[in-house]
């Protein structure tokens, strides 16, 4: 009767996390499912098995705290006390600096939330919305702070050594902590997935609704079509251009073979209809650009309606998209619509992009790597020196990374490499570091030796 007692208290933690995964499944998922829809009619170039793909990712991100419950309640008696000590502390971490980083923040932009007319209704949709983002930049660091706590109280209590001397390796005994980072680091690739790139890209729309602006979605856009030899620049594109929000401040060069001028429209706005695939300009005034001639200026008092031109809106503003603010889907299917027309853009920031939305993640794993080794320590000297490098080395890994994306989007480096790199380099410091570990050599003596020294 114990025996089950006990059963039902372990599995009751994981049979509760996934009735709330489900909870929240059945109130998000369609809506996420309906917003897919949404996106496939207003982007048809879009790639819509990425896309439709949103749904199961979210939904797996519902699921995956229940799934490492599951691992926890079937853990034994040893690997559920390391992974509970690291998970308090943890949650701890995580806590005490996600509101440092909103006092700080909201110290930053309290100006700006005083311009809303409902501030305290702004201020919780900011957040709120911003919240994915928020995580996936904080969760690395308070996985280092959560690591070094837990197993510096560990090695000081001289718990680690008694573990160790009952007959387990160092691996085994870190084992429910690599475990840790692999599920905080399949959270981390749910979030960049989509939903972090993207709810960083909407706070500037947010304060401007707020404030009562019209939202928009990219400004000063320069998209050139050679097929057809005509230039746009779009002003502003609002939120809405993709169900019919008309582009404001347009204006369309049009060259001959010879690269010469032929015409220029420009217009107040432009309105794309999908039905009729006709551009409606409001308040036109075209140009007509004749050799050895005056130029003839011809204004319309009346909606000027063209047919016929292959440019459509979601097309147009590729240029202006951010690669830093879209998800894996959108970054696809904006390679995939580069690869079929000619090139109207660099590529190469969007191809290190989408390469570090899958690399960034595995910064979480990264982290166990090189923090688990260096927070053990069996000296009696404590953990400071462990903990001083470890601070160092993820800054060093932090710095390595911003430089290496930066390469990337600017050619010098391959995007592959540019995102993968980082990881990798300080992937295999950490193996080489669990090696020292493992086999008893001392680890600050290798690690001192890279350090400058004076004569």
């Amino acid at each position: 009767m114990n025996l089950t007692r006990n059963h039902l208290k372990r599995f009751l933690l994981p049979l509760v996390l996934a009735a709330l995964g489900a909870g929240f499944c059945a109130l998000l998922v369609p809506a996420e499912i309906e917003a897919v829809r949404q996106q496939l009619i207003g982007f048809p170039d879009s790639d819509v098995a990425a896309h439709q793909a949103r749904p199961l990712v979210l939904a797996a991100l519902f699921l995956l705290p229940a799934l490492a419950a599951l691992f926890y309640a079937l853990a034994d008696t040893m690997d559920r006390y390391i992974a509970s000590e690291f998970a308090g502390i943890f949650g701890v971490c995580l806590s005490a600096l996600v509101m440092i980083w909103l006092l700080i923040d909201l110290g930053d932009k309290i100006g700006d939330f005083r311009e809303a007319e409902q501030v305290l209704r702004t201020i919780g949709l900011f957040y709120g919305t911003r919240a994915p983002a928020i995580l996936l930049l904080l969760l690395p660091y308070s996985l280092l702070l959560a690591l070094l706590y837990s197993l510096g109280k560990l090695s000081g209590s001289r718990e680690i050594i008694a573990m160790i001397q009952s007959g387990r390796s160092v691996i085994r005994v870190t084992l429910p902590l690599l475990v840790a980072g692999i599920f905080l680091s399949l959270f981390s690739l749910g979030l960049n997935y989509h939903w972090g790139p993207v709810s960083e890209g909407l706070r500037g729309e947010i304060l401007e609704a707020s404030s009562g602006k019209k939202p928009i979605q990219a400004s000063n856009v320069l998209f050139r079509d050679p097929s057809n030899r005509r230039l746009w620049l779009i002003g502003e594109f609002p939120r809405d251009y993709h169900t019919g929000g008309p582009l404001r401040d347009v204006q369309i060069t049009t060259t001959r073979a010879d690269n010469s001028l032929e015409s220029r429209i420009s217009a107040s706005s432009a309105r794309w209809d999908p039905g009729d695939a006709r551009w409606t300009f409001e308040n036109a005034v075209v140009g007509e650009f004749r050799p050895n001639e005056p130029t003839l200026f011809k204004s319309h008092t009346e909606p000027l309606i063209i047919e016929g031109w292959a440019e459509t809106p979601w097309q147009l503003i590729k240029p202006g998209l951010s690669p830093a603010l879209l998800g894996i889907p959108d970054l696809s299917g904006w390679l995939a619509a580069h690869a079929k027309r000619a090139p109207f853009t660099d590529p190469a920031p969007y191809q290190t992009q989408w390469h570090f939305r899958w690399a960034l993640p595995f910064t979480c794993l990264v982290t166990v790597l090189l923090a688990t080794p260096l927070g053990i320590h069996f000296a009696r000297r404590g953990a400071g020196g462990g903990v001083f490098f470890a601070v160092a080395l993820a800054g060093l890994m932090l710095l390595f990374s911003t430089i290496s994306v930066a390469l990337g989007e600017a050619g010098a480096l391959a995007p592959w490499q540019a995102a993968w790199l980082p990881n990798a380099s300080f992937a295999l410091l950490g193996l080489y570091l669990f090696r020292r570990r493992i086999t008893g050599q001392p680890i600050y003596r290798a690690l001192t030796r890279l350090l400058p020294t004076t004569d």
